[in-house]
């Protein structure tokens, strides 16, 4: 595994990760829900295991919403790079990528709010799984095209 494989495997799960939030954000304008307060729920549960005191009052709530955003693009960066290892620095096929890489992250992200009890899966509803499946499909899509993007094109024959 090459050191640019590794570099671009951390640059597509940023895209994905960027892609992820715009599909969210937009779903958050057009049916008028209100932001998830998960990420910052994940970092005061983070804080407490590790033992980190985030403060009192205005300034531990603005390390919340500081934190949990940084959180979640540093699971899409841990999945993009673990795509780069599993791909071994070669295209895959886009919608294999695609079903790899969102279902991943989504894996790694529902996980881990299920282990730190923060939500239940197994209790969502249909609109509440509708919610969390594309944002991570359009991570999936976003971070193999970068993937596939920065590979280098198959040699074509005379």
């Amino acid at each position: 595994m090459r050191s640019v494989d590794v570099a671009d495997g951390a640059i597509a799960g940023a895209v994905g990760s960027t892609a992820l939030n715009v599909v969210s954000y937009l779903d958050m304008a057009l049916r008028g829900r209100p932001e998830s307060d998960v990420p910052q729920e994940t970092v005061d549960r983070l804080a407490g295991i590790a033992h980190v005191d985030l403060g009192n009052g205005a300034r531990a709530a603005n390390r919340r919403s500081g934190l949990g955003p940084l959180i979640g693009y540093g699971l899409g960066v841990a999945a993009g790079v673990g795509f780069a290892l599993y791909a071994g620095g070669r295209r895959q096929p886009l919608p294999v990528a695609t079903g790899l890489l969102g279902a991943g992250v989504m894996t790694m992200t529902d996980g881990s709010i299920t282990v730190l009890g923060i939500s239940d899966p197994r209790t969502w509803r249909r609109s509440d799984w509708i919610s969390d499946i594309i944002p991570h499909l359009a991570y999936g899509l976003a971070a193999a095209a970068t993937w596939n993007r920065l590979r280098r094109p198959p040699a074509r024959g005379r």
